[in-house]
């Protein structure tokens, strides 16, 4: 299995909840090792591609799964946690700003939060 990051937006992850997988085109992120400072960056990097996806303020999303393909499908039942922003955040915040962590139970309520 590959652990990869997916970076997306509260729409993508709406999709994923509800199509119950991210496509196999979508972009993502591996880790080089199997090491704290490696997982770090790829989460990053997914997290400044995520900024890069909203088209002004919005909530950076980044989807953590571990996978037989990395290129493939991401099926939310191999989702292991979301990382995503608490709140809307402006246009031109820090893309390396730190993302919240979510448990996949959770997305239901991150994406409550996102509609409210």
């Amino acid at each position: 299995m590959t652990r990869v990051y997916v970076p997306t937006t509260i729409d993508g992850l709406t999709a994923l909840a509800a199509d119950g997988e991210l496509p196999a085109s979508a972009e993502r992120y591996v880790a080089d090792s199997d090491t704290e400072e490696a997982e770090y960056a790829a989460l990053v990097a997914a997290a400044v591609d995520s900024a890069a996806l909203l088209e002004g303020p919005g909530r950076r999303v980044v989807v953590v799964a571990d996978l037989a393909d990395p290129d493939g499908a991401v099926p939310l039942r191999l989702v292991d946690a979301v990382h995503a922003d608490p709140a809307d955040r402006p246009a031109d915040a820090d893309p390396e700003d730190d993302l919240g962590w979510y448990a996949t139970q959770e997305i239901g309520a991150l994406l409550g939060n996102a509609q409210a």
